[in-house]
């Protein structure tokens, strides 16, 4: 093999490659953002999630880019693990289709494919055509890169050292190994196949020797699953283990078939003479045969999942946590669903945020009603996990925001960093309340009867408004015009307040220093109203923009 062989196997690979990339981002730029609600409308029923995870993976043409969002919605609460085990099951199934592109011989149409999509790309200015027009010029790229790589490897048939090697590849174990090391190293099952067919049609190797190189690919892919579970909740690390369960399971029932019985005749006779059609019908058959087998043992699975990974009761709930965010260091970072993982996992970090506040907001309430300055300490731990959050949450928006190419969505996280910000800030302000606490126990001042109805009053307000908030989760254009509604009845009870204090102060019945820690009171509960309305202002407008979108 001469040095220009090499130079045009390794230009080869980088164009399948980068044709592949350039087909997976195309996709998830035009398609992406749609997958959530297709997750979101899947039932327990096995049979469409498998449909939908072979759908969506053969439109991607990658398992490990489906499994790594599948890891992400369970791990973001949007997906149960036993729903993840059959869209696992579905992308086992949606990858082969990469390889029965390739094994169609459309390399000599592949540089007019390339040529129209990039002329889409440069000439046309709709953003969507755009995107089209990066699948279809990574289609003919990934085409051009494959006949490159298979021309580069022709002359190998005749080194005997290489068909050495590959000839090593018919003992089961080395064949296995030989193909998990290779895809777990470029992470993608298809790009590998795809090199493995390459390989086959310039005769380096045989497809009986393939077919466990082909096995073991099917598990090599699981590291790019397993590199995305790291970090996350214990569930998204079972949908991890299911994954690579399914493709240990299907090569050990493969490989004993393949052993005992001449499997890999029976497929090169269906289409003899074209050994990347023998390879893709092998891959399919692999995959297929592999999910029907396991279907009925689907829960089962999550079952052995749960026993392998345990849950660890009280974990994590001591310390301070990102529940449902996991944060990427790589800005950079994207992977198909990730905008809605996201999205998903900002607006459930915000609703245990809320609920805190909605705690301290009472307790704090309670504490000046009840006499009870001891009430703090558990205000004040709960206001440092809200400040951790707040601060986590903007931390990790500030990053993805920069990636993100969806105007709504980039207009509902924005949304979602104010939101996170002001609930930080009405933390502040029930702080604050709980602290007067302390000053009236100390100066020995007691609020008048007037004065504590008017708490009363506040305090169920306070709490109308609060639960109001929870419509973060459930996010309606109605329920944060309400939150708008409400904050008027803030205003207008502050000045009611304020002007039976006056009152008070005329008659005498209220001692200076009183006065001043009401006054201040009234302050803190008239901003919590504002910070209410600055949440419902916002999630409103928002919301509105992704009604009409």
């Amino acid at each position: 093999m001469e040095i220009t062989d090499i130079l045009s196997l390794l230009g080869g690979l980088a164009l399948f490659l980068y044709g592949m990339q350039m087909m997976s981002n195309g996709l998830e730029a035009a398609a992406g953002n749609k997958m959530k609600k297709i997750l979101e409308k899947l039932t327990a029923n096995r049979f469409l999630g498998i449909a939908v995870g072979a759908g969506i993976t053969a439109v991607i043409q990658s398992s490990s880019a489906t499994t790594v969002m599948v890891v992400g919605f369970v791990n973001s609460g949007m997906m149960r693990l036993e729903q993840a085990v059959w869209i696992i099951m579905g992308a086992n199934i949606g990858t082969t289709i990469t390889g029965q592109l390739i094994a169609l011989d459309v390399g000599a149409i592949a540089p007019m494919f390339a040529f129209l999509g990039v002329a889409m790309v440069v000439f046309l200015k709709n953003p969507k055509l755009h995107h089209y027009g990066m699948i279809i010029a990574g289609l003919g790229i990934l085409f051009i890169g494959m006949e490159m790589m298979s021309s580069a490897m022709m002359p190998l048939r005749d080194s005997e050292a290489f068909v050495s090697l590959m000839t090593k590849f018919s003992n089961p174990i080395l064949g296995i190994l030989a193909g998990a090391a290779f895809t777990a190293l470029i992470q993608s099952s298809s790009a590998s196949v795809g090199i493995l067919q390459a390989l086959a049609v310039s005769g380096a190797i045989s497809l009986s020797s393939a077919v466990f190189v082909l096995f073991g690919q099917n598990i090599g892919t699981c590291i790019t699953a397993v590199l995305a579970s790291i970090g996350t909740s214990r569930n998204a690390k079972r949908a991890t283990i299911i994954h690579l369960m399914f493709n240990i399971i299907g090569t050990i029932i493969f490989t004993v078939i393949c052993i005992f019985f001449p499997l890999a005749h029976v497929i090169e006779n269906l289409t003899p003479g074209n050994p990347a059609s023998q390879i893709a019908n092998m891959h399919t058959l692999f995959n297929i045969t592999t999910t029907l087998l396991l279907v009925p043992f689907g829960s089962y699975l999550a079952r052995l999942a749960k026993r392998i990974l345990p849950e660890k009761q009280g974990e994590n709930d001591e310390e301070m946590h990102l529940e449902y965010i996991r944060y990427m260091e790589n800005k950079g970072e994207r992977s198909i669903g990730n905008s809605s993982i996201a999205i998903n996992g900002i607006r459930k970090e915000l609703e245990r945020m809320a609920d805190m506040v909605q705690k301290n907001v009472d307790l704090s309430f309670r504490a000046i009603k009840e006499e009870k300055p001891e009430y703090l300490d558990e205000v004040s731990q709960r206001e440092e996990y809200i400040d951790y959050l707040n601060k986590e949450i903007s931390k990790y928006i500030s990053n993805i925001i920069v990636t993100e190419t969806n105007e709504e969505d980039s207009r509902l996280i924005s949304a979602y960093f104010k939101t996170s910000t002001n609930l930080e800030r009405v933390g502040d302000h029930a702080m604050n309340l709980c602290e007067y606490t302390q000053m009236l126990k100390k100066k020995e001042i007691s609020l008048s009867k007037t004065a504590m109805n008017e708490l009363d009053a506040m305090h169920e307000m306070s709490m109308q408004a609060m639960k109001l908030l929870s419509c973060i989760g459930h996010p309606t254009h109605e329920g944060y015009e309400e939150i708008v509604e409400i904050e008027q009845e803030f205003d207008d009870m502050t000045d009611q307040c304020r002007k039976r204090q006056m009152d008070r102060m005329r008659t005498g019945k209220c001692s200076d220093e009183g006065c001043v820690i009401y006054s201040e009171m009234l302050t803190d509960f008239e901003r919590i109203g504002d910070h209410i309305l600055n949440i419902g202002e916002e999630m409103a407008e928002a919301t509105s923009t992704l009604e009409v979108a």
